[in-house]
């Protein structure tokens, strides 16, 4: 069995998504089922359905792959429980920290539905208003890339770097006349591969300021707790510890920059040796294999990947 205090969960953010994801855990598991109970009865709507029988491009929308990324999340974390795995400390990318939140008892169940609800109501409402993308840069550091954007944007055309994922790679966001200047001038500077991800906005930028400020109100009728977990942070790229005022960080997180690298340094540095990624894909599993040397990286999104888990 892995060593709990060495072991970390992680949870991935949205365009992980994928029809039928946690399906066999659902059918198989009935802790599962009640995570899908509890939020079609917060998010009225039939999320359920709409994951295991619904097109692809419903739930690509905010509103619906936001909770339904959180409900698959929690169905792993579920699932990992019956085999009695356990972890000391949580993390998680951009909306990942909605399930780390609900992992470490900072959130009941019912109130982080209700969160992702304010927040995929709020950042949809914003994406309408203010068209944006983004785009995966590889093979070029995150000073050049900095560097690219500061110059497109001083020159009027908002773009910025927005996703410290890993050395080798960062996401920018801006608007879509400027994603296509940088993406001209990042080729010219050396980048291996430029990646549009399939979304219709600017996430972690400051085309996201009306949504942030929409969810701040929304929030603080939310009940946080004291996490009983380490909780490590994309605002700040460390171990989060003051949770006096989450709703202003939780708005402040929806327009910051993930600052990914950073954190996954912070965890290794604190002794974290297994890495335990719960959700659809295992995009934060690379992550960490392309970034820290010497640890453990898995992720559970299905019964097969359950077992290899259990096995560890």
């Amino acid at each position: 069995m892995a060593d709990i205090t060495k072991t970390i969960f992680l949870f991935s953010g949205q365009g992980s998504q994928y029809k039928e994801m946690g399906k066999e855990l659902y059918d198989s598991i009935p802790q599962c089922k009640a995570v899908i109970e509890t939020a079609e009865e917060i998010l009225s709507m039939p999320l359920g359905n709409i994951i295991f029988n619904g097109e692809e491009s419903e739930l690509s929308r905010t509103v619906v792959s936001q909770p339904a990324i959180l409900a698959m999340s929690l169905m792993a974390l579920e699932a990992v429980k019956t085999k009695g795995i356990d972890a000391s400390a949580v993390a998680g990318h951009s909306l990942g920290e909605y399930a780390a939140m609900a992992a470490s008892g900072m959130l009941s169940y019912e109130e982080a539905f209700r969160a992702i609800k304010y927040r995929s109501e709020a950042m949809e409402k914003a994406a309408n208003a203010n068209p944006g993308g983004m785009a995966a840069v590889l093979g070029l550091s995150a000073s050049d890339i900095e560097e690219v954007c500061k110059q497109i944007a001083d020159g009027g055309s908002y773009i910025t770097p927005v996703n410290y994922n890993s050395p080798a790679q960062t996401v920018i966001a801006g608007t879509v006349e400027a994603l296509a200047k940088a993406e001209e001038a990042l080729s010219a500077k050396g980048a291996k591969r430029i990646v549009r991800l399939a979304v219709s906005a600017a996430f972690h930028s400051e085309l996201m300021v009306s949504a942030s400020e929409e969810f701040r109100e929304k929030a603080k009728d939310i009940k946080f707790n004291v996490p009983e977990k380490a909780f490590y942070c994309n605002v700040y790229g460390n171990r989060l510890t003051d949770f006096s005022d989450m709703p202003s960080y939780l708005a402040k997180h929806i327009c910051s920059p993930v600052r990914f690298t950073d954190e996954l340094a912070c965890i290794k540095a604190d002794g974290y040796e297994n890495y335990i990624e719960l959700g659809p894909g295992k995009v934060l599993t690379g992550l960490v294999k392309k970034t820290l040397d010497g640890v453990n990286a898995l992720n559970v999104e299905n019964l097969k990947t359950l077992e290899k888990a259990a096995e560890l």
